[in-house]
């Protein structure tokens, strides 16, 4: 059955796409694991909430910082060797945390060790938005982005729960040797791949800050690319944020187990490829209006850290929320290739990346300290309803629920200042 996927013009008849999706597969496993390893090695070496929050956020934080610079060199350079580079950037930084004695570890030497990572990731996660185009053609690129989407939510199904079998099992030090491996081989398979002629434009010298604030005029000339990377922004800060340093904090001081923060983690990916396949078999009139809307289902994740009676609760209302990703998945990359010039997909994807994540370090690591202010339970009660609040009002930006502007390609207006 799976045959007729590899006949010759069908989608995985393409062996640069092959390569990249393989590639895929290993890294975002690698990625999904290497948290669960680092949330276990801070809490087992007397962390709190705030310190756990603190070291989370020194990752996303830089790569956020290095974000527009690995834009511009994504739209500068080969995509498949900035690709590579990040992957063995990564395999190197998770080799270096085995050798570090847990009995005496230093919150920041981890913390640099992390920030080295994540500015692996400022470079990997541009590049890799970017180079779906040149892989394929046109036709096949809606579906391209959405068979990868959904094989990276079977990575980050399998992350947490490689992580969890190995952390139990063997340690967080085999863990790390692992996702090492995964990034190296993943690294490997990329080299393969003929993404064909540069897409810069050839003769045109530019100032690299020029490049970067190009990026930022693309972006704001799509106001619905804009408004939706604005309030992604704003509810990783608020939300995802608090959620994201108070689930293993709870989990483990109410269950016991590392095993029950890895297992909902898992659930949440699951719920979010079912839902990104949903969407590939619906046909959607508008795919913002829809995206919006289900992204809405996250609140079930901080709702049930407020009130976490039983494992199984947990686990099924992390799966639930796992439905809220999956239109992102299958219809936002699409989107935004077909809606920008391919020369600047680079940097649109780096400010993309950049601004979804640039104030969630914020909301990392005051966790802890509105945790003592605010109480947890409260605390996660107000920013679910602070969720649905922000979804509401991106749907009044033109342009959102259709995913779509009504002007004309950014390149067509010159360089007379599109905004």
């Amino acid at each position: 059955m799976l045959k007729k996927y590899f006949e010759p013009g069908a989608l995985l008849s393409y062996s640069a796409y092959r390569n990249l999706i393989f590639s895929n597969i290993l890294t975002i496993i690698a990625m999904s694991a290497f948290p669960i390893a680092l949330a276990v090695t801070i809490l087992d070496a007397g962390g709190s909430a705030s310190t756990l929050g603190i070291i989370l956020a020194v990752r996303v934080l830089s790569s956020v910082l290095f974000a527009p610079i690995g834009g511009v060199w994504s739209d500068r350079l080969p995509r498949k060797t900035i690709l590579i580079f990040a992957d063995l950037s990564r395999a190197i930084v998770g080799s270096i945390v085995i050798f570090i004695n847990p009995e005496n570890l230093s919150m920041w030497i981890l913390g640099v060790i992390v920030a080295f990572m994540g500015i692996s990731d400022a470079f990997g996660g541009p590049a890799s938005g970017a180079i779906i185009p040149s892989l394929l053609p046109d036709h096949l690129l809606p579906s391209g982005n959405v068979l990868r989407g959904i094989i990276l939510k079977g990575g980050t199904i399998a992350g947490p729960g490689i992580a969890g079998v190995i952390v139990v099992s063997f340690g967080t030090h085999a863990t790390y040797i692992a996702t090492s491996v995964f990034f190296f081989v993943g690294a490997l398979l990329l080299i393969r791949i003929d993404e064909g002629p540069r897409v810069a434009p050839v003769g045109k010298e530019s100032h690299f800050m020029n490049e970067m604030r190009e990026g930022l005029r693309v972006v704001w000339y799509y106001k619905w690319i804009a408004a939706m990377i604005i309030m992604a922004s704003v509810q990783l800060m608020m939300v995802i944020g608090v959620e994201n340093v108070l689930l293993p904090v709870i989990t483990k001081r109410d269950f016991g187990t590392a095993s029950v923060f890895a297992t909902s983690a898992a659930l949440f990916s699951l719920g979010g490829a079912i839902s990104a396949i949903i969407c590939i078999k619906s046909k959607v009139k508008n795919p913002g209006l829809v995206s919006v809307i289900v992204w809405g289902l996250f609140i079930f994740a901080p709702l049930v850290l407020a009130f976490p009676s039983s494992r199984e609760l947990i686990f099924f209302a992390y799966f639930a929320a796992g439905f809220s990703v999956g239109p992102w998945e299958a219809f936002w990359a699409t989107q935004v290739q077909r809606e920008v010039p391919a020369e600047y997909q680079g940097r649109v994807f780096a400010i993309d990346y950049m601004g979804s994540l640039g104030l969630m370090p914020l909301g990392m690591a005051l966790a802890g300290p509105m945790v003592n202010v605010f109480g947890e339970r409260e605390l996660l009660i107000g920013v679910a309803v602070f969720h649905l609040l922000i979804c509401a009002v991106v749907l009044l930006v033109p342009g959102v629920k259709q995913m779509k502007s009504t002007k004309p390609p950014y390149y067509s207006q010159g360089e007379q200042g599109n905004s």
